[in-house]
């Protein structure tokens, strides 16, 4: 797979990583958030809000009602999707996520680029 556009990279483990828990870890320079969804499904997310890059980790992490919630300005995002639900305009960016054994492995795209992504009305000031 020499023509793989994502390098993978080890985030945690299942040992580590429970169903109904999240973890928040540097892959390759950028804080990403981890979380175990119920039914066994793992997502992963930038672990900064696109309004002020505060760490998502530190917010609230509903797994009842599937959203992640900034601890500063209580933005919130579907934890299905990355989607924001409060703004609606804005999103987390995704990680691609796969299993290596127990091993949970997170695709980062290799053009060097930072996935943080802002906020439309911060990327126009």
């Amino acid at each position: 797979m020499s023509n793989d556009p994502l390098k993978w990279v080890k985030a945690t483990t299942l040992d580590d990583l429970w169903e109904g828990d999240f973890i928040d870890a540097e892959i390759e320079g950028e804080q990403v958030i981890v979380i175990h969804m119920p039914g066994g499904r793992i997502r992963a997310y930038q672990g900064m809000c696109p309004h002020q890059e505060i760490l998502l980790a530190d917010g609230k992490i509903d797994f009842d009602a599937s959203t992640i919630t900034c601890s500063a300005h209580e933005w919130e995002f579907s934890m299905e999707t990355g989607k924001g639900i409060n703004p609606s305009g804005c999103r987390l960016y995704h990680y691609d996520v796969r299993l290596d054994g127990d091993d949970v492995l997170i695709g980062v795209p290799t053009d060097g680029r930072l996935r943080r992504l802002r906020h439309e009305a911060e990327e126009q000031v």
